[in-house]
């Protein structure tokens, strides 16, 4: 796909808001018949656009009341030691998100935990022992004002 028209666009962002949409439903609103709908979704399926389909979950009615904000100073950040900090960053699954960033630190972490207690031992037992961490810096949301998995498209009309 070279370009997204506007039919795309609006798949993506039809999708976006409810991917359990039928292909009849996503047809209709997006002013496409069914056939040609479904070759679209599966292009940007194919062009890398659309990567896949999940559920959100309320972490909060999962038990998961903290979210914390970890950054990670590495020791000393080669290209080893990054792949290395890397996979194993990638195998634990109360880490729900990992960013290089800028500024002071190596990796942004976001970090799931039932409570304050919980998160304390993983961080003494998880954080401080991945591979190459020097340091940790911890901040907890108070409270959350937005979260969305859903990426603005208007920049890409006409």
């Amino acid at each position: 796909m070279e370009k997204l028209d506007r039919y795309d666009l609006q798949i993506l962002g039809e999708l976006q808001a409810d991917a359990r949409l039928t292909n009849t439903e996503l047809a209709q609103r997006v002013g496409l018949s069914a056939a040609p709908c479904w070759r679209r979704v599966r292009a940007l399926e194919d062009a890398g656009y659309i990567k896949g389909y999940h559920a959100e979950i309320d972490r909060h009615k999962i038990g998961l009341g903290v979210l914390a904000f970890v950054r990670v100073d590495a020791e000393r950040v080669t290209g080893q030691s990054a792949r290395e900090m890397e996979n194993a960053i990638r195998q634990v699954p109360e880490i729900v998100s990992c960013h290089y960033i800028s500024g002071t630190g190596t990796f942004e972490l976001q970090v799931v935990a039932r409570d304050l207690d919980t998160f304390s031992q993983f961080a003494r037992q998880v954080l401080i022992n991945l591979p190459h961490v020097k340091d940790l810096h911890t901040s907890f949301s108070l409270g959350e004002i937005k979260a969305s998995s859903s990426l603005p498209l208007g920049h890409l009309e006409g």
